[in-house]
């Protein structure tokens, strides 16, 4: 019966690949008409959480395939149609096309009492298919359900302007002469942020909590290359904290020389911003730093500090859920509650059932889950073979406890792995 992969973007295409280098029997379906998930979207009109000015974070050297680099012409930090352009270069170069069906969307993916798992899908023509698989391997993204403060900021039923989320954002030129407020400190949000203040007559960034922003580069290395060198990775914790602590010190100073609040928490406690522009558009006066939204009324917005702007657009960019609609209820990759996967990848609970890139690393996420996509085809070979359930279990008991003593435990932090220790767990498994 084979495998059924849902995804053709990054995600999906390791997996696609490391099956297909195994000879193993699986079929890619993909909703869109494209390889390279949200990478291709912005060139193509469609919504979704990547905009025009997106360009990759981490170096191209740990963001392509192992066995296809990017090429030397590429910049360090290739644009999204760059990016988009490369993994339709690695789906063709790969062999991957035949086996991937586009503009097919799935409704519904459910186990019977002998483990068999059936997918039914929709196809261009609105036509469904029922299919059986042996196992489904879920590589549909996690950035696909907007999150918006609840409740929104008092008086926002009296605001004039417009109110979107990051995901229908698409262009600074859209938002020319106007005066825009941006709402959050994510990577989204500086991103959001720079690219208005080229077009806006007034950008202002408003961040009710610090964060920790680091440059792209540390030492003149892209962070994400010292993210995974072994020099790195052998250090402890704390040695790593103190490592990037000193060099944020020489970089970039205190988040307060810019008007933005101090982070509560120490560095690798939490997700991290990493942006080379927010600081330096702060510093030319393009984009001014404010605090929390206290209300609305009319085209004015109040920040907890007492000042106001007046707006013609908030931008909320306050994050992402992920939905699997298709899933039954109660799976354990659920947005309402931790996920509970071993090795961030099997439901114990439900034989057959895989995710991969369903993680938040510090670094590039490509050599992660080019190792899950691996591990998920020896385990098909029989070349690795899972545990019991109950010994999963208390791995994902472990994994979650070490989260929450790190990071306060949520539905999202649930997700974060270190590089160099899950790359290790995998390729040793």
């Amino acid at each position: 019966m084979g495998v059924c992969v849902i995804g053709a973007g990054l995600s999906g295409l390791a997996a696609a690949y490391a099956l297909r280098e195994r000879g193993l029997d699986f079929v890619c379906l993909e909703r869109s008409p494209g390889v390279g998930g949200i990478w291709r979207r912005p060139s193509a009109g469609e919504p979704g959480p990547a905009y025009q000015a997106l360009h990759l974070n981490s170096a191209k050297q740990l963001t392509g395939f192992a066995a296809f680099p990017m090429s030397d012409e590429m910049p360090l930090y290739p644009r999204h149609s760059d990016v988009a352009a490369y993994l339709r270069e690695f789906a063709e170069w790969a062999g991957l096309l035949p086996h991937i069906e586009f503009r097919t969307e799935v409704l519904s993916v459910r186990q019977d009492a002998y483990g068999v798992w059936t997918v039914v899908s929709r196809g261009a023509a609105g036509v469904e298919t029922r299919r059986t698989f042996d196992q489904v391997v879920v590589a549909s993204g996690h950035h696909n359900v907007p999150t918006m403060p609840n409740p929104l900021p008092p008086g926002a039923e009296s605001f004039t302007g417009a109110m979107l989320h990051s995901m229908d954002f698409m262009d600074g030129r859209d938002f020319t002469g106007q005066r825009v407020v941006v709402v959050g400190m994510g990577a989204s949000g500086v991103d959001i942020a720079a690219d208005l203040s080229r077009h806006a007559a007034r950008t202002v960034l408003s961040a009710r909590r610090g964060l920790h922003v680091i440059p792209k580069q540390l030492h003149g290395v892209s962070v994400d290359l010292i993210a995974e060198a072994p020099w790195f990775t052998a250090k402890s914790l704390e040695e790593q904290r103190e490592f990037v602590e000193q060099a944020l010190e020489v970089a970039r100073g205190r988040m307060s020389d810019y008007g933005l609040p101090e982070p509560d928490h120490r560095i690798f406690s939490s997700a991290v911003t990493i942006s080379d522009e927010i600081l330096s558009r702060i510093r030319h006066g393009a984009v001014l730093p404010k605090p929390g939204i206290a209300s609305l009324e009319g085209s004015t917005v109040l920040f907890t500090d007492g000042s106001w702007t007046e707006a013609d657009a908030i931008v909320f960019c306050t994050g992402f859920d992920w939905r699997f609609p298709f899933l039954p209820d109660g799976h354990p990759a659920g947005a309402t509650g931790p996920v509970r996967l071993y090795r961030r990848v099997v439901a114990p609970e439900l034989p057959g059932l895989l995710f991969l890139g369903l993680i938040r690393p510090v670094g590039s996420i490509t050599r992660l889950v080019e190792a899950q996509a691996q591990w998920v085809a020896r385990l098909l070979t029989g070349e690795a073979v899972l545990p019991a359930a109950d010994v999963m279990r208390k791995e994902i008991g472990g994994h979650l406890a070490g989260i929450e003593r790190r990071y306060g435990m949520s539905t999202g932090s649930s997700i974060q792995v270190d590089v160099g220790s899950y790359l290790r767990e995998l390729r040793e498994a």
